[in-house]
């Protein structure tokens, strides 16, 4: 019997607004049927029978645009019927100005240890071009009421490389985030993605975006920050204090299986990658919520599980991967692996395959050398 996932991820796309560079699935919360859709999302958690978990995540979209009632009966939803004991970790993504002391409460009083703070910049007038609605003084609020409440374990994402973005900002936003002392933080290059405010723009010549030299001097002055600060860089986007690494995300870059509930949301079970209906009138429609399934083949899986392995610190264990797929990775991978290591991308070390730091700001580059012919 295959033994069943340990984390799932739940997906809120309602939001109060829509910022500029997201293409995640998600609509503006007016008008839109929340509990009806709360209905449909429990539904599809419980025809699962989950009893445990390691891991459970809800995103968005914006969970916390939910009333602190509507938060309520979610979280006691999902965790009814699970193993309390076996949940080690149960994070909650927020906007620093939807954090009302009522969603706060309900927190609190739930089995959430971990919050996700989506602060992107701590330059108002930044957050004003990429279309936040928070202030810098927001996010000094949130994590405030954050810490007095109890949470101890706060990550905050950051975007560099952002229109109009200088290198003074950028080391403005890496000490105000140190100064706050939390465990962790995701970094991210903005990446301009279709159907979005900021493509359109871009198409129209009227985003004015950093250089491909001035973006990676951001990266490489935040990374070397961050590490002589303590926190460990573990995988290419994400930095923690020992004990802080995201043990959710690992799940993915470990290539598990996890559920995936929720309108738009992606899981990976049984061997298939599948999506769920997008559009909420469509997920609500709908008995069959996925849209679409993707049965791997070993070629695919083999592929995933080198893209996904080399995005962390820690690599590939070529033992594990040769007892997975009952292949030799040398007749794979020798020639890839010795090119990558005479670039200066991968250490030197056939036990286990990983980047370099070099190899971490090239990432695509050396994923590229992973794909198999056909």
């Amino acid at each position: 019997m295959t033994e069943k996932p340990t984390a799932a991820y739940i997906h809120i796309p309602f939001c109060s607004h829509i910022c500029y560079y997201c293409d995640f699935a998600k609509v503006l919360l007016d008008g839109q049927p929340v509990d009806a859709y709360l209905d449909a999302l429990i539904d599809e958690f419980k025809s699962y029978d989950i009893r445990q978990l390691k891991t459970l995540y809800i995103g968005g979209g914006t969970p916390t645009v939910l009333t602190a009632k509507q938060l309520e009966r979610l979280l006691s939803a999902l965790t009814e019927n699970l193993d309390l004991t076996a949940l080690s970790e149960f994070t909650v993504e927020a906007n620093p100005s939807d954090l009302s002391d009522e969603v706060i409460k309900v927190l609190v009083n739930s089995p959430v240890n971990r919050i996700s703070l989506g602060v992107q910049t701590f330059d108002d007038k930044l957050l004003r071009k990429i279309g936040r609605t928070h202030t810098e003084e927001d996010v000094y609020r949130s994590i405030d009421k954050l810490k007095k409440a109890g949470f101890e374990n706060i990550t905050i994402d950051l975007i560099y490389a952002l229109p109009g973005q200088t290198m003074e900002t950028v080391k403005s936003d890496v000490e105000k985030f140190l100064a706050l002392d939390l465990p962790h933080v995701a970094l991210y290059s903005l990446i301009l993605e279709d159907h979005t405010i900021f493509m359109n723009r871009e198409r129209r010549g009227q985003l004015h975006l950093p250089n491909d030299d001035k973006n990676a001097d951001m990266y490489e002055y935040i990374v070397d920050k961050l590490n002589e600060n303590g926190y460990n860089h573990y995988e290419v986007s994400n930095f923690g204090k020992t004990g802080f690494e995201s043990q959710h995300n690992l799940t993915y870059w470990d290539n598990a299986e996890y559920y995936g509930i929720g309108a738009g949301a992606s899981g990976y079970l049984n061997g298939i990658r599948y999506k769920n209906h997008g559009p909420v009138h469509h997920y609500l429609e709908t008995t069959n919520k996925r849209v679409n399934e993707e049965i791997l083949t070993q070629k695919e899986m083999i592929e995933e599980e080198m893209f996904l392995g080399l995005r962390k610190k820690s690599g590939v264990s070529v033992k594990k991967f040769e007892e997975k797929f009952s292949v030799s990775f040398d007749e794979l991978f020798d020639s890839s692996v010795k090119k990558l290591i005479g670039h200066g991308l991968l250490y030197d070390d056939r036990e286990t395959i990983r980047m370099t730091d070099k190899g971490f700001e090239l990432g695509n580059d050396v994923f590229a050398e992973f794909l198999l012919d056909s």
